[in-house]
């Protein structure tokens, strides 16, 4: 006879819908209370260091609001090489991300925190050659507003990836594998 456990609820310390979505798939839950931090990378600060750092600072600074809960944070940004593609300010920087991801292998970087714990999970992403015309189209959607590298790989930019090296979540925003390893490590009971 197997027995179930209800699972805790747990503190979200991020306020993307995909983040709450990807949760919610799991029937886990959770409550919502984002951190507000600067995010701006540090002087040749690596896009992993970035994120671990950023997911790290976030979860300490909402665990001070919930004391004795767990809290899980996460941050993810989008490298070519070393450098960190942020969200785009506005269409202009978006066309000229699309442009220098076009045709290219590039890297997702996820940090995830959970109670002092943190990993980063990398995802390597080819893109197709993109045409000019495929670019204007999509940033005139106004789907890469507000998405480090600015697109969406659940979106309509899925018809730009050739291919997904590593989790496929994790370029969504949540590795959700890790992630559940890292809530187990830092105690919360999961329903299974």
């Amino acid at each position: 006879m197997s027995t179930s456990r209800a699972p805790q609820r747990f503190v979200l310390a991020s306020a993307s819908p995909r983040r709450r979505e990807l949760l919610s798939q799991l029937g886990l839950p959770f409550d919502v209370d984002a951190a507000h931090l600067d995010e701006t990378p540090r002087d040749g600060e690596a896009p992993s260091a970035y994120v671990e750092r950023l997911a790290l600072e976030k979860a300490a600074a909402v665990a001070n609001r919930h004391s004795g809960r767990i809290v899980l944070a996460a941050d993810t940004t989008v490298a070519l090489g070393a450098e960190i593609l942020g969200k785009p300010r506005d269409d202009a920087e978006a066309a000229q991300m699309l442009s220098r991801l076009s045709g290219r292998v590039h890297e997702v970087f996820t940090g995830i925190a959970a109670s002092g714990r943190a990993r980063v999970v990398r995802t390597a992403v080819r893109f197709k050659a993109l045409t000019p015309q495929e670019i204007a189209w999509y940033v005139a959607t106004g789907e890469p507003r507000d998405k480090a590298g600015a697109y969406a790989v659940q979106g309509k930019a899925g018809a730009f990836v050739e291919a997904l090296e590593g989790s496929p979540t994790n370029v969504i925003g949540l590795p959700l594998a890790e992630t559940l390893a890292l809530l187990a490590e830092a105690g919360l009971a999961l329903p299974w």
